[in-house]
């Protein structure tokens, strides 16, 4: 039998095992973008539990461990991982109820509850994943006749890991990566913490967090968890040289080749085209000028502006705990006389305005690297007045996380499935105040769903994704969540994607610029895209602010 000590212990040992580790497992994420990674998300889940119950009496029950962990962690959830993590927890928190003790028996059955629960919240459950994990690990224990819980936690977790090496051959994109799943090696690590403790062993303790050396930069809060120091070759340069008689693209490009790397040259009747990453700019301009006149000569020192994103990350997980604060969101009661409420989650001045001017009530400060809790959506939800409350998640990260907010709110709760802000923004312009929640909710996510959404973005880290050869900086350009092609030049893919994603039939081109992208750098892309889209198309530029893109490119 364990006793409620044992069980709070355990859990507390679990949580620090896995915020321990959470850099491991952020490590894992084949993508490359920068995302709200699922070791930080299961961290802060997990960990939102530590607090309440470290504040419980060694005389507590199994039941009211089990319940306070499972409220917690349900509340500050974050990501799918999160919530995913959150509901396995919240079997025990079934299987327990009104119980002092729990022997194995009632273990397998919180296990099963938890399998149960976290299955049915997934839309279209995809194997290999945390979810695979936790339900062979559960159908091992279910296998035995085993009442030593010591000796059943023990093939759980070995059930676990054996599952979790078999990820890869059920998810090709982990195989081809050479990784295992992140989610599962995340629930290894907390299921190894409670084993601890149910060994006697004690709980595993919180590591303290290792700062930086000064002069370095370690990239954390929003953004990856895995830059590098330095690169190797910190000058982003390019040039186009007006060709002279004695012009030679190829001396040129292998004068390039030897001073640095991901070189591009372009002979183009009269004209070169150079792109170089390197330690010296001047030698590659000083080389360049025997070839010609030069024009449009750019140099980034890409350190610098790899070390602004993290410390420009830092600062918006900051703003945003702050921003989705209890003093923000403060709770009213429903009014009888306000049918309709809306909420939100953008990240980004322009984004946050733009929703606003929608027509929407409370926008959760949150994105792609900053997945807002189920408590900073429920907060949100409950700040506004109506009897029936739409909630535009506008990530695909994001949705499971506003479901579970709206099995807790004190009132009706839709959650519009938005996987992007053009689609959300889509779902706002297509609300009709005359027609009832449910027609809306019909109208608005068909809207939604026809919306294709581009993003630019940066590559946060190495990697050999779906065939390209990725390194770290190098330009994204993401079609409706999927990577369709990789670029050195911010400007020149947003102009190829758009020019991607239309068809004869556009009508409607929305390009949203965000933070460090001028107002006019954002017009000449609408200009370049103004030429190449049909004539009856309009295009227009919208001031975002949004972090982490430099571009949100919508079509319609």
């Amino acid at each position: 039998m364990i006793t409620g000590k044992i069980l709070r212990d355990a859990i507390i040992s679990g949580a620090n095992a896995i915020i321990n580790n959470k850099t491991t497992v952020d490590e894992l994420n084949v993508f490359p973008v920068p995302d709200g990674d699922t070791g930080t998300n299961m961290s802060m889940t997990i960990g939102a539990a530590k607090k309440d119950l470290m504040a419980m009496g060694d005389d507590c029950t199994v039941s009211q461990v089990a319940s306070t962990a499972a409220s917690c962690m349900l509340r500050g959830a974050r990501g799918n991982s999160g919530v995913i993590s959150s509901l396995l927890f919240r079997g025990f928190s079934k299987a327990l109820k009104d119980k002092t003790t729990a022997d194995a028996a009632d273990l397998k059955a919180a296990l099963r509850k938890g399998v149960d629960s976290a299955y049915k919240a997934v839309m279209k459950p995809t194997e290999g994943t945390i979810l695979t994990v936790a339900r062979e690990a559960c159908e091992k224990a279910e296998s035995m006749d085993e009442t030593d819980i010591v000796a059943l936690w023990t093939a759980v977790v070995e059930a676990a890991k054996v599952s979790l090496a078999n990820t890869p051959e059920l998810l090709p994109v982990l195989k081809k990566a050479g990784v295992v799943d992140a989610g599962g090696q995340g629930i290894i690590f907390v299921f190894e913490g409670m084993l601890k403790v149910f060994k006697g062993e004690g709980m595993i303790e919180a590591a303290e967090e290792k700062k930086p050396a000064p002069e370095a930069f370690e990239a954390k809060g929003v953004y990856s968890k895995d830059l590098e120091k330095t690169a190797e070759n910190g000058y982003n340069t390019e040039f186009i040289v007006h060709k002279n008689e004695k012009a030679s693209a190829e001396k040129l490009r292998a004068l390039l080749e030897m001073i640095g790397t991901n070189v591009a040259v372009v002979d183009d009747e009269g004209l070169i085209k150079c792109y170089v990453y390197t330690t010296n700019p001047g030698k590659a301009l000083t080389e360049a000028v025997k070839h010609g006149n030069m024009t449009h000569i750019k140099i980034k020192n890409v350190n610098q502006a790899l070390a602004d994103l993290v410390a420009k990350g830092e600062s918006l997980a900051k703003q945003a705990s702050e921003a989705n604060s209890d003093e923000q969101f403060k709770y009213v009661a429903v009014d009888e006389d306000v049918k309709f409420g809306f909420v939100a989650v953008a990240a980004g001045e322009g984004l946050e305005n733009m929703f606003r001017d929608l027509g929407v009530d409370a926008v959760v400060t949150g994105g792609q690297t900053m997945n807002p809790s189920t408590e900073d959506i429920l907060r949100a939800a409950q700040s506004v007045p109506a009897k029936t409350v739409f909630v535009l998640p506008n990530n695909k990260n994001i949705i499971m996380a506003a479901e579970q907010a709206a099995k807790l709110a004190d009132r009706e709760l839709i959650v519009l499935p938005t996987r992007t802000v053009p689609q959300g923004m889509t779902a706002m312009l297509n609300f009709d105040p005359e027609a009832s929640a449910n027609d809306n909710a019909v109208t608005m996510g068909m809207a939604a769903e026809g919306v294709q959404t581009g993003s630019i973005t940066f590559a946060a880290r190495n990697s050999d994704f779906e065939g390209h050869k990725i390194k770290r900086g190098d330009i994204l350009a993401m079609e409706n969540g999927k990577l369709a092609f990789v670029e050195k030049n911010v400007e020149k893919a947003a102009v190829k994607l758009t020019k991607q994603m239309m068809n004869r039939d556009s009508s409607f081109i929305t390009i949203i610029y965000g933070e460090g992208i001028s107002g006019e750098e954002a017009e000449a892309v609408a200009e370049e895209v103004r030429k190449r889209a049909p004539k009856t198309a309009e295009v227009t530029t919208l001031e975002g602010n949004q972090p982490v893109y430099y571009y949100l490119i919508s079509v319609e």
